[in-house]
């Protein structure tokens, strides 16, 4: 890794607290290159009780996301740093070298209570960063060795690399995927994810899991209005040809700054669909461009969002896919050994 001076997302941070880790050598022409800081936080699962997530607790290994998403809900956190959330977000990353260590830690604790982790929730745990960091691969390989159930969900083929760790872990009912593709269509995902795996890449990883023994499933994320909602049996039907044995989807949310980035998308790369897209959104959001009340956030309503909904369950139910994430096991979890701790003379 390289370690140039501090550049442009370091300085805007407040006392400069972030050190640079590493800085992309080889950005393109005409694009900003990626520049990672390190995240000094001391602790990494984050815990929920929203009703609307499946989970109630995650690891995020980074802060930010390479790939670029239009869409992004996530984009505002990156406010709280004092960035911005269009450009820096997907270019001023902030990773967690430490958290293998402080996952480790926690699941030592006394008063730790195994549930499902999830990877990841506001950020993608296989951006193109991690191939050359590798936080997710050494916190999985924590979660292999103390037993304890991982579900994952990611736009990068990079997951692909760790199937053979995965397919492990899955015969004791400790993981799942979900591969999140938006459309088929290569030139939309080029555009609508720049720096995301391409459809074809990630239909390769979806198989490579399925080989390997994982349970996977395919992700339609989001569902946008009047752009890919027709693509929704193509996917599941792709997703379904390479090993896929569940589905979901989500319909597009739009929350504080990201309904003016997306608008702004619209207007660059799809003019001619802008009016459409935007009033079918408002048609699943009440009239809105957002709803974060719980319940409808994550499928919206209204008659619109009803058709998504029945397109999604008949393409799922004719290919036959689940449409509930296989359940995992915390019944072999084992905590790691405390410092100082020492082995069993017998047994493991």
């Amino acid at each position: 890794m390289q370690r140039p001076s501090h550049g442009r997302g370091a300085a805007a941070n407040p006392r400069n607290r972030f050190t640079e880790l590493w800085v992309e050598p080889d950005a393109p022409p005409g694009r900003v290159a990626t520049r990672v800081f390190e995240d000094d936080t001391r602790t990494v699962i984050s815990t929920n009780a929203s009703p609307d997530l499946p989970f109630t607790q995650s690891l995020n290994p980074y802060r930010g996301c390479e790939h670029g998403c239009a869409y992004c809900y996530a984009r505002p956190t990156h406010e709280y740093l004092g960035l911005s959330a269009g450009l820096d977000f997907e270019t001023q990353l902030f990773a967690k070298p430490r958290a293998a260590s402080l996952l480790r830690d926690a699941l030592a604790k006394p008063s730790y209570r195994p549930s499902a982790l999830a990877l990841s929730g506001v950020t993608d745990c296989y951006q193109p960063v991690e191939k050359e960091l590798g936080i997710t691969r050494a916190c999985l390989e924590v979660l292999r060795d103390c037993r304890h159930p991982v579900s994952i969900v990611t736009k990068g083929a990079l997951v692909a690399r760790d199937a053979e760790l995965l397919g492990g872990m899955a015969r004791d009912g400790l993981a799942s995927a979900l591969l999140s593709i938006t459309t088929l269509d290569p030139a939309l995902a080029r555009d609508l994810e720049p720096r995301a795996s391409a459809p074809a890449r990630k239909l390769r990883a979806l198989e490579a899991l399925a080989a390997a023994g994982v349970p996977v499933g395919v992700m339609v994320g989001p569902v946008i209005p009047g752009l890919n909602d027709h693509e929704l049996p193509a996917i599941l039907a792709a997703a379904r040809a390479r090993g896929a044995s569940f589905a979901a989807y989500l319909l597009l949310r739009l929350p504080h700054g990201v309904r003016e980035l997306f608008d702004a998308w619209l207007e660059r790369h799809r003019p001619q669909r802008r009016e459409r897209v935007l009033s079918r959104i408002r048609a699943c959001r009440g009239g809105a461009l957002s709803d974060p009340s719980f319940g409808s956030r994550m499928r919206g309503s209204g008659p619109y969002a009803d058709q998504i909904r029945a397109l999604f369950q008949s393409a799922a139910r004719s290919q036959g896919l689940m449409t509930e994430s296989p359940r995992l096991t915390t019944a072999h979890f084992r905590p790691p050994l405390t410092r100082g701790a020492q082995l069993p003379l017998f047994g493991t």
